[in-house]
């Protein structure tokens, strides 16, 4: 994703516009619920599961952007439901998540958007990001 921290800042100053260009793509009675409460993220994989049928799907480049926009609608459903900061680790090419905006509690945990956006892709479940976030929440006594 980002090759510098003022790439990573940029990517952050455009999160609004980005995400209000988001739900203006989406059908409209997959837009109308997404409220950035956990149950919008079980709509929101819905439609991923029925435009996604495999994760590869996502992952081509012609998807990039509707990926990115994907992952910032989970971070930031995530931020606002457990607290925590968008942040980039560009330094340490061991971390799983180099080079990936993640939502962290420092501390606490650290959740990638993108990982959780192709891992309920590939489960297909329907919820996973729903119990991911939920998950969180009961571990680390967030109301």
């Amino acid at each position: 994703m980002s090759a510098t921290r003022d790439d990573f800042e940029h990517w952050l100053c455009e999160m609004d516009d980005s995400l209000k260009e988001f739900i203006n793509v989406l059908p409209t009675d997959v837009s109308t619920k997404l409220d950035y409460s956990a149950e919008s993220l079980s709509h929101l994989e819905g439609w991923l599961l029925t435009n996604y049928r495999r994760v590869d799907e996502i992952l081509k480049e012609s998807e990039r952007e509707m990926l990115d926009m994907v992952a910032r609608y989970v971070g930031e459903t995530l931020r606002k439901n457990l607290g925590g900061i968008w942040n980039i680790d560009l330094k340490n090419k061991k971390n799983v998540y180099y080079r990936m905006p993640v939502i962290e509690k420092r501390g606490c945990w650290t959740e990638c958007p993108v990982t959780l956006v192709t891992a309920s892709t590939d489960r297909r479940s329907g919820s996973f990001m729903t119990e991911v976030l939920k998950s969180l929440a009961s571990r680390y006594g967030i109301a």
